[in-house]
């Protein structure tokens, strides 16, 4: 059975959108090659080749060339398309992000211990944090654009508040693992001092002490994702 070549999707695709399914189309292979990037040479031996594995069917009259793609060709196109979409479709299982530890400015234990935040981390995450945020900085672009995905994700939600004199915004939780065995939270902020390259983690209880971390110690963080 005679697979589709790589280098005749762009062709079959250009006829498709000619209505070449249903109907012998008129082309030339000038054109053609202009539109599919390739030489008219290189046009022309596409169209011969497609129609050798019976994907095509042409009609040459002098100078004009009909073509119609056959019920194998448009097959196999949608066997294409299938496999396309379930890629484009598929989301990981988890996010792993590696990166080292710095020290912050002092401010997560100010913000994790007000009552506005706390109350609401006991009742949707089930525990009130350690006093404090452990800073990871990521070194690698490739994981500083991994993280980019979690602020479109809903994670869950500490709502924003105000105590009368200032207002406080939201917090978006995503469970995770620190160096595979340790529970935590990656934790996103509406506001934040860090830039891009720094995520924060919280948790029950003391991530520096429990994980023996020092500044400049590396570590990794695996987050779930749920499709």
């Amino acid at each position: 059975m005679t697979e589709l070549k790589i280098q005749h999707i762009l062709t079959l695709s250009y006829l498709l959108s000619k209505g070449a399914k249903h109907n012998y189309v008129t082309v030339t292979t000038s054109l053609l090659g202009k539109n599919i990037k390739k030489s008219q040479q290189a046009a022309s031996k596409h169209l011969l080749e497609l129609e050798q594995n019976q994907f095509v069917e042409r009609i040459i009259n002098g100078r004009n060339i009909s073509v119609k793609i056959t019920a194998k060709g448009f097959s196999e196109m949608v066997k294409l398309a299938a496999v396309l979409q379930k890629s484009l479709d598929s989301f990981p299982s988890h996010v792993e992000l590696k990166g080292i530890l710095v020290s912050g400015m002092g401010e997560g234990a100010y913000y994790m211990a007000l009552k506005g935040y706390t109350k609401q981390f006991k009742l949707k995450i089930g525990y009130v944090p350690f006093p404090g945020t452990l800073n990871v900085r990521l070194d690698q672009k490739t994981h500083q654009e991994a993280i980019k995905q979690f602020e479109t994700l809903e994670g869950i939600k500490i709502k924003s508040f105000s105590d009368g004199k200032r207002s406080y915004g939201w917090v978006k939780c995503f469970p995770a693992k620190l160096n595979n065995s340790i529970s935590c939270e990656l934790i996103m902020l509406e506001r934040t001092h860090h830039d891009d390259s720094v995520v924060e983690l919280i948790s029950k209880i003391c991530l520096r002490k429990t994980g023996k971390l020092k500044d400049d110690s590396k570590v990794s963080i695996k987050i779930p994702i749920n499709s």
